[in-house]
């Protein structure tokens, strides 16, 4: 999987689709941006459990969105390892097979930012 054709494929039709719910669109990115508010846990310890959440039920462009966060906050290829091992460990094998994908994500679009 090319993750960077298949993400700006997910972005256009999320803005297509958006014109269509706008009230629905503007509450989704309200509670995004309140979910990844700072508090007890900062933005980087939230992004792993969102990409945990991501493998455990299969969304390729979850996997995508928290994969480029979690670049743009400077995680390690090494924090990601350790987040999806936890992830394999709480899904079995689909998750193993998802955590493969999220960290081939993470090769593909860290290359991207060299």
């Amino acid at each position: 999987m090319n993750w960077k054709e298949f993400m700006d494929e997910t972005e256009e039709n999320l803005v297509s689709f958006s014109k269509e719910i706008p009230e629905t669109a503007k509450g989704f990115a309200s509670m995004g941006k309140a979910a990844k508010a700072g508090g007890v846990l900062d933005e980087k310890t939230k992004e792993f459990i969102a990409l945990g959440i991501a493998v455990a039920t299969r969304c390729d462009s979850c996997i995508g969105f928290h994969i480029r966060s979690l670049i743009n906050l400077k995680a390690t290829r090494k924090e990601v390892c350790e987040a999806l091992e936890m992830a394999t460990y709480m899904g079995g094998g689909p998750s193993f097979a998802f955590s493969a994908k999220a960290l081939k994500a993470y090769d593909q679009f860290i290359d991207l930012d060299k």
